[in-house]
């Protein structure tokens, strides 16, 4: 026999083993006609992609086997989304048609791979089909939440199989997946996936730092299991008093939340205590859960001492995704935190298969419908949304929080509401006429604007007035997409009552101006001024903020154009990236897409800017993003803004090297916190400025109580020597801590 042969009847033997997996962890109802169901699925797919293989080498086929499987173990999905698993490329990249998939396996199976299909053609809102793919995606959370669990399947399998793609395609997969993906996974309660693909961002974004903190995991691994070892056993001997079945898990920290610690308290990993957590779940029945719950923590904080500032109650009120716990923190027998999480059995299958697991419970009368009211509100949010690709994306994004807060009305109902929520997006996300007409909020008696920011525990009256209406000011008083769109709207109806006056006027302009009123003229001032629509339009007509002169520099072109248009403010425009200023997201108007993809080997082989939001140097892990008739954009690969514009325009990453060119340097910020000594600035510029010829920008000082808080900007070459810096600097017998600024 052949090898190719040999090769061949062992793809074969594997795709078979491969399936038999997928029965064995189907684990919902399956009887004889949904296994046929799922065999026909099976052998059509494979059929379909016969002759396909991925980048790796491997058939085609395995892929949507195994995300398959993800859908049915990880998720725990059931017939119709399995079979939806199988074939979800198939409409994409084989011959079949959705009517085909309509014929033989129905219209909810159609529907639900339709709204897996990618778009192939580039809209003409000049925004990227790599936007568009995700906005289609989330508008199916209109009409069938399994659409988004498959899709995170297909990305979690796409993304343990990202070794073999390029790295320009990498970063791109891995913006999206950081961007939204991993916040989509976690709002629909899937912690496992959610965790997984975090973590897997983050090994390819950062492969440098994931390897050093992976291994420095492993290096203590001994410690961490003497100490679980000693901590589980009294547990276990204690939690016996319960009467009732119990388990004890070993929970170790990924990389990607070990490194978010180190950076949000700026030390090292030694000085992380919680590299681990103890998973408690308890078998009760959902009548006793939570008082076997509560109850296992008094037995645990009776034995060990408690922090009690650390103590999270999500029994009581559960996280908006549906999420259960007791998060307790504790002193193990060495003086180190443990963190402790305590669930019952149905908490913990709700945690880690979220959305699906929920649905299970969720005719219990004990089940919370947080989760349920959220997708409510996010349906009718996406049904309602009139905003391009890239805001809507946005804003989508900004409302699957994690950290959240929970607000009550006067009656006690209770809300949760993003952490940073307002009184007007909460004015809003009760009733549209009670936003529109909100002019503040009695607080624990106390009276206090619109934009004032809600905490956890508050109960708000809101006060309205019948002559208050929204004004563009408000956007930058809400948060959340609701209040947004609705404030939006309200502007809107407002505008459109001057659509008359300005329509007659711009109509006099195009006659002084001897030009035709026709749709292509109103077309090109609405691009050449960012105007959204021809009601904004006339609506800037009527009041005299676009005139004659203005219309003329945009149609008649040969005579030259004045600056108005950078210069004016109009509401719903949003100004171009400029390099070294700081902009605001909500600011930020994306730029175009490159329509052809761009290799470039070098940096500076082109105009290049250093974008200010993270301020990278030679030597960084970076990344470049070039758009048309603009510099190339090089960002930190984590950083949070080139997150967002990878994910949304992958194929303007540039893959490229920046070399380290001589005589040029950048701008870097340090930290310094000292003891105030004598001396203490004298050798601080000393090293800088003799040792290394380092000049200095700017240096900063405050002082109190004895401590010195410095932060110094300075040009330097590289990361290398800024390093060598930081390392000098810390020799300095009066510093504590040297850290690099992001923001400068």
């Amino acid at each position: 026999m052949s090898t190719t042969n040999i090769n061949s009847e062992k793809e074969r033997l594997e795709i078979l083993r491969m399936y038999k997996r997928l029965i064995e962890v189907w684990h919902t109802r399956k009887n004889t006609q949904d296994k046929w169901l799922v065999r026909k699925a099976f052998r059509l797919a494979a059929d379909a992609h016969k002759d396909m293989r991925r980048k790796s080498g491997e058939p085609f086929i395995m892929h949507p086997i195994s995300v398959a499987i993800i859908a049915a173990k990880e998720i725990g999905l059931g017939r119709t989304s399995i079979i939806s698993a199988l074939l979800h490329d198939t409409v994409e990249d084989t011959d079949l048609t959705l009517e085909d998939i309509v014929g033989i396996f129905g219209p909810e199976v159609a529907k639900i791979i339709d709204g897996l299909t990618k778009i192939n053609e580039i809209s003409i809102t000049s925004t990227t089909a790599q936007a568009e793919t995700i906005k289609k995606l989330l508008f199916t959370l209109s009409d069938d939440v399994r659409v988004i669990l498959i899709k995170l399947a297909d990305r979690i399998h796409n993304m343990r199989t990202l070794d073999s793609m390029p790295r320009d395609k990498q970063l791109r997969v891995v913006s999206e997946t950081q961007y939204i993906y991993a916040p989509l996974a976690h709002r629909l309660g899937l912690y496992s996936i959610k965790s997984e693909l975090e973590e897997l961002s983050f090994k390819f974004s950062q492969p440098g730092v994931y390897s050093e903190i992976i291994e420095k995991i492993e290096s203590t691994s001994e410690d961490r299991l003497l100490s679980y070892n000693i901590l589980s056993k009294t547990i276990t001997n204690e939690l016996k008093k319960l009467n009732c079945n119990f388990e004890l898990k070993l929970n170790v920290k990924t990389a990607y939340s070990i490194w978010q610690k180190m950076r949000a308290k700026e030390v090292p990993f030694e000085n992380i205590y919680n590299t681990y957590s103890i998973d408690i779940i308890i078998d009760a029945d959902p009548d006793t859960e939570k008082l076997m719950c509560w109850s296992a923590y008094s037995i645990i904080t009776g034995i060990y001492r408690s922090n009690n500032k650390r103590l999270r109650d999500w029994i009581s009120t559960p996280k908006a995704n549906g999420y259960e716990a007791i998060h307790a923190t504790i002193m193990n027998p060495y003086g180190q935190w443990v963190d402790l999480h305590i669930r019952s059995k149905r908490m913990n299958e709700i945690a880690n298969k979220g959305y699906a697991a929920y649905w299970k419970y969720k005719d219990h009368d004990k089940i919370d419908t947080s989760l349920d009211n959220w997708l409510s509100k996010t349906r009718l949010l996406l049904e309602e949304s009139e905003e391009d690709t890239f805001d809507f994306i946005s804003d989508f994004k900004r409302n699957l929080f994690s950290d959240e807060i929970f607000v009550f009305t006067p009656n006690g109902e209770m809300f949760n509401m993003p952490a940073g929520a307002t009184v007007l997006d909460f004015a809003y996300t009760i009733h549209t006429d009670l936003g529109n007409q909100c002019i503040g909020a009695n607080i624990n008696h106390r009276i206090v604007p619109i934009s004032h920011q809600l905490k956890s525990g508050d109960q708000v009256e809101v006060i309205t007035s019948k002559i208050q209406t929204p004004t563009e000011e408000w956007y930058k008083y809400v948060v959340t997409a609701r209040a947004k769109s609705r404030i939006t709207s309200a502007i809107k109806n407002t505008r459109k009552q001057f659509k008359k006056i300005g329509k007659e006027k711009l109509e006099q302009y195009f006659k002084q101006l001897n030009i035709e009123n026709n749709k292509h003229n109103i077309n090109l001032i609405l691009s050449g001024s960012n105007i959204k629509g021809p009601i904004d339009l006339y609506y800037y007509v009527a009041q005299k903020m676009i005139g004659l002169k203005e219309i003329k520099e945009i149609l008649q072109p040969n005579e030259s154009r004045l600056s108005w248009i950078k210069n004016i403010r109009l509401p719903f425009t949003k100004p171009r990236i400029v390099a070294n200023e700081e902009v605001p997201e909500s600011e930020v108007k994306t730029p175009k897409s490159v329509e052809e993809k761009q290799y470039i080997s070098d940096f500076n082989t082109l105009e290049y800017i250093v974008s200010d939001c993270c301020n990278p140097l030679p030597g960084d892990n970076v990344m470049g993003l070039i758009f048309p008739n603009e510099p190339i954009q090089i960002h930190l690969t984590d950083c949070e803004d080139a997150i967002r514009l990878m994910s949304q325009h992958g194929k303007n990453i540039v893959k490229a090297k920046w070399r380290q060119k001589a005589g040029i340097t950048f701008l870097a910020g340090l930290n310094l916190k000292a003891v105030d000594s004598l001396g203490l600035i004298k050798e601080i510029i000393t090293a800088v400025t003799e040792e290394f010829q380092i000049n200095i920008r700017s240096f900063h000082l405050n002082s109190s109580e004895g401590l010195a808080d410095i932060d110094i900007t300075i040009y330097v070459s590289s990361t290398k020597v800024l390093k060598k810096l930081m390392v000098r600097l810390k020799k300095i017998k009066s510093i504590i801590k040297t850290t690099r600024l992001d923001k400068i």
